[in-house]
């Protein structure tokens, strides 16, 4: 699936916007999104938030056998994944030249900066050495997705522990983090990406541009630096001609950006080592928002306690004495009854005002009948001998 593509009128406002040194998030043109870092349960589990791009890396590690031509050295692996999660525009299972562009840039800053001791993830030389992987998926994107990758990815192998190992002749043993406490990597520095995207042939020039931006610019330019301000490594890409100064400006940039960065995963470290270790809320627990069931609760308004009991005093004396006698139960049909004032319940009274209309009713049909002829019928249905009597005028009781 494509992503969609950006209308004309869209991109003639960034880049009018870019001419008048505005940005869509309202950060100036050297400003950095908020960067928030924070890490799982397990050793080597790093999220990262570069203002709505999200990453997580997961670092591991197995015992294999080296290489012959670097048997003292363990072997540093990085893979990358685009999510159709994150943006409609990856596909799942098929590599990309963003995915490739962006898996070499990674080797090249982590990997090739030596910025891990590879020797000391030695067991046995020529036999069995220790191989990181850095596995790095992307949950969300928002641009800037190799500044992002390489602070999730340098913060995930600083967390990191690898299994304690002994070693008794021939064989190796690998103790669980019961039997011993794990053990860090050795790390030398921290190399960090810093992106700076070009527009209108390298006239304007962006820190952290977001996704919509890279949509617009003509060039990237990618700086790897440590806070030692050492360049390990450094891309351009877009087909634009930079200037050598346009190039030692960015590097200026660079290092700021980079101390800044460098001090932010410090204290993420130091904090998460603090909660470990005195057994506060740390990884998972430790990322979910406080109050997210109560969140549609209202604030406890103020309520003044020191004149309570007098104010319920005046209510109470002000209140009327209640009826010391419970007046009788008034009965206003069989099998009802009444307690009180209030309503009077009509329930059973509309059944014998039906049935003294009826028979009031019937006796009156019956004296019509009676004046217009000179015989009347009586029948007695329910009686077991069924007689019949007639009575007519002038003549006797005939049964």
């Amino acid at each position: 699936m494509r992503d969609t593509p950006l209308s004309n009128c869209e991109r003639d406002f960034l880049l009018k916007a870019i001419e008048e040194k505005k940005r869509l998030d309202g950060r100036q043109t050297y400003d950095y999104r908020s960067i928030k870092i924070s890490f799982g349960t397990d050793y080597g589990c790093c999220f990262v938030d570069l203002g709505k791009t999200r990453i997580m890396a997961q670092v591991s590690c197995e015992l294999i056998t080296p290489k012959e031509n670097r048997p003292n050295e363990g072997i540093m692996f990085f893979n990358i994944e685009l999510s159709p999660m994150a943006s409609p525009a990856f596909e799942m299972g098929r590599q990309s030249e963003l995915l490739v562009k962006l898996n070499r840039q990674l080797e090249r800053c982590l990997r090739n900066s030596k910025c891990i001791d590879t020797e000391s993830l030695c067991v046995v030389s020529g036999e069995k050495v220790w191989q990181i992987r850095v596995d790095v998926h992307l949950l969300n994107h928002d641009g800037n997705l190799m500044d992002a990758a390489s602070i999730a990815a340098i913060a995930a192998l600083c967390h990191f522990r690898r299994p304690d190992v002994g070693i008794q002749g021939e064989e190796v043993t690998v103790y669980s983090t019961e039997e011993r406490d794990p053990i860090p990597l050795s790390i030398y520095h921290m190399p960090i990406c810093v992106s700076f995207s070009f527009f209108q042939q390298g006239t304007y020039l962006l820190v952290d541009p977001c996704e919509r931006e890279e949509r617009v610019m003509d060039g990237l330019l990618m700086i790897a630096m440590n806070k030692h301000r050492e360049i390990c490594s450094i891309q351009s890409s877009g087909g634009i001609m930079l200037l050598k100064d346009q190039v030692l400006r960015c590097s200026k940039i660079a290092s700021v950006k980079v101390s800044e960065i460098t001090e932010l995963i410090n204290k993420a470290l130091e904090n998460d080592k603090k909660a470990r270790k005195t057994g506060g809320k740390f990884g998972f627990a430790e990322s979910l928002p406080q109050e997210r069931i109560t969140a549609l609760k209202t604030d406890v308004s103020p309520v003044e306690m020191s004149d309570v009991k007098e104010k319920a005093n005046e209510i109470v004396q002000r209140a009327e004495v209640p009826p010391q006698t419970v007046p009788s139960p008034v009965l206003t049909a069989p099998g009802t009854g009444q307690v009180g004032e209030g309503l009077e319940n009509s329930w059973g009274l509309e059944e014998e005002e039906e049935e003294e209309e009826e028979e009031t009713m019937e006796l009156e049909e019956g004296h019509k009948e009676k004046g217009r002829g000179d015989m009347v019928v009586i029948s007695d249905s329910d009686s077991e001998e069924e007689d019949v009597v007639i009575l007519n005028q002038g003549e006797g009781l005939q049964l």
